[in-house]
Formats: structure tokens, C-alpha cells, sequence
């Protein structure tokens, strides 16, 4: 294959997934395999999906998202858990992108549906070494997560759109 085109048609389908997911989101990956030492995927993600605070260190990785379609927040935690840093990522007003530092609590959450982020970070991928999950923060799934998010959003004077 010479060439992926990532179009609205792409984008769309990969929404539509996000949409139908349990978890509120879906990875499109372009890498051939978890082993692949460069990762790039697609990240749709819907409002009330969660990602863990998390690092990636041991080994020490940097990660990329870019705002294709929709918002997103990007926050940066420092050890404790406490907001040191965030972005709003939007194509329409400049914002495009961030690249996180390795060894750095980050979390990025979709401010509006459909959202779509274009990700990349060294691989590969192991499911007990890829992310160092936040102690501060809770698991994905815990009934305290939706009530997490909306304090994250008001901290920083923002709410999620439900279009």
C-alpha cells in the first residue's frame, strides 16, 4: 500500500466506531503490529470517554496528538496531581497540536463530538509497560470517573458539549 488518505470518510467511519464503543472510543491503527517501534494511529474519541493520568517511563517515551477534527483538552499533572498545564486542541482556532514529554502525568479529554486526534509515540507496545497510571486518579471504569472529569473541566473554566 503507497498511500492511506485520512479523509472525512476515514474520520467518519472511525467516529461512527467511537460512537458504538462501549468505551467511547476507537484506535484506527496505521502500525502493522504492537511491536512496530513507531506508532500512529487515529484516536476518536466521544465526550464521557476516559483515559487514565498517566506517564510513559520504563522505558521513557514522548507522545503526539493532533487535533483533526473536533476539541479536545490536553492537561499535565505534576506528581501529586495537580493541574500544571493544559491546552485546548482545535484545528479551527490554531490550536493543532502537543507533544507530551516522556516521564510527564498527562490525559486528554474530547470536549465535543465527533472528535478525532491523529496519535503518535515510540512503540512497542506492552500492555504491562506502555503507560505508569496516575495512584491519584481513578481507574478507568470506577463510578468516581465522570465525577473526576467534570473537575478537570471546571478547574480549568470548561464543560463538554453534547451536539
Amino acid at each position: 500500500m503507497g498511500m492511506i488518505k485520512i479523509t472525512d470518510e476515514f474520520l467518519d467511519v472511525t467516529s461512527r466506531q467511537a460512537k458504538q464503543s462501549p468505551r467511547r472510543r476507537m484506535n484506527y491503527n496505521f502500525h502493522p503490529s504492537h511491536e512496530d517501534p513507531f506508532h500512529r494511529l487515529l484516536n476518536a474519541m466521544e465526550p464521557g470517554t476516559y483515559v487514565q493520568p498517566h506517564k510513559h517511563e520504563n522505558p521513557d517515551k514522548f507522545e503526539i496528538f493532533l487535533a483533526l477534527r473536533g476539541r479536545f483538552v490536553v492537561f499535565i499533572f505534576d506528581e501529586l496531581g495537580n493541574i500544571t498545564d493544559h491546552i485546548i486542541l482545535d484545528a479551527r482556532e490554531g490550536n493543532y497540536g502537543v507533544e507530551i514529554a516522556e516521564r510527564t502525568y498527562h490525559t486528554l479529554v474530547s470536549l465535543e463530538p465527533p472528535s478525532v486526534a491523529y496519535e503518535v509515540k515510540a512503540g512497542p507496545y506492552t500492555s504491562t509497560t506502555s503507560k505508569n497510571f496516575a495512584p491519584w486518579a481513578p481507574a478507568e471504569g470506577d463510578e468516581a470517573v465522570p465525577g473526576y472529569l467534570e473537575k478537570l473541566l471546571a478547574t480549568v473554566g470548561l464543560s463538554v458539549s453534547k451536539k
